[in-house]
C-alpha cells in the first residue's frame, strides 16, 4: 500500500483467495453472458489504462507511485493486465502481479455490466492453463465470494505461498 509516497507491505490477518479448481463458481447470469461474448478478451494492451481506471474512484490505494511502481512491474514482465473491450473501448479489467505459480490480483473494474467478472473468469482459465496453484485476493470482498473465494489466516496463507513458489 502506498501512503505519502512510500510504499508499506501489506499483510492481513485472513488472506483472500480464489480456488483455482472445481470449486471456482460462475453463476447461471454469468455463463449466460459468457455465451453472448461481449467483451473482446486482450492481455497487457492497456496495463496503464486499467491501473488508472482500477484508481477512479472516490478512495483508492493506487496513487502515483503505486502507478509507476506497477508500471515498471509490468515492463519487467511481473506485472499484467486482463481487458475487456467492445466497439466503445475498454470497459473493465483487472490487475496483478505473476510469480510462479501464484498471482497476485491488486484490483479490477468494470464500466460495464460484467466486464470485471468476465476478465476474472478469463484470468482464472488462463492460470489453470498455466497450472498455476493460488490465485490471491489479498482481503475477501461479497463480491469475490460469489466465484466461490475464501480466506484463509495468516499463517496458512504463508505456508501455501511457500509451497507453491518452492513447488515450481
Amino acid at each position: 500500500m502506498a501512503d505519502d509516497g512510500a510504499i508499506h507491505w501489506f499483510s492481513p490477518e485472513r488472506r483472500g483467495l480464489i480456488p483455482l479448481d472445481d470449486r471456482f463458481h460462475i453463476s447461471h447470469g454469468l455463463r449466460r453472458a459468457l455465451k453472448r461474448q461481449p467483451f473482446q478478451i486482450k492481455w497487457n494492451t492497456a496495463f496503464r489504462e486499467v491501473m488508472l481506471a482500477c484508481a477512479d474512484r472516490k478512495e483508492t490505494w493506487i496513487d502515483e507511485t503505486i502507478l509507476e511502481s506497477y508500471c515498471q512491474l509490468h515492463q519487467l514482465g511481473f506485472a499484467h493486465s486482463v481487458e475487456c473491450w467492445d466497439e466503445e473501448g475498454l470497459q473493465g479489467g483487472l490487475y496483478g502481479v505473476a510469480l510462479p505459480g501464484v498471482f497476485f490480483g491488486e484490483s479490477m473494474f468494470s464500466r460495464k455490466t460484467d466486464a470485471s467478472k468476465i476478465a476474472l473468469v478469463a484470468l482464472v482459465e488462463h492460470l489453470r492453463e498455466l497450472n498455476y496453484h493460488l490465485l490471491d485476493t489479498q482481503w475477501m470482498t461479497p463480491h469475490l465470494r460469489q466465484f466461490g473465494g475464501y480466506d484463509v489466516p495468516r499463517a496458512e496463507y504463508h505456508a501455501l505461498l511457500q509451497k507453491t513458489l518452492h513447488a515450481t
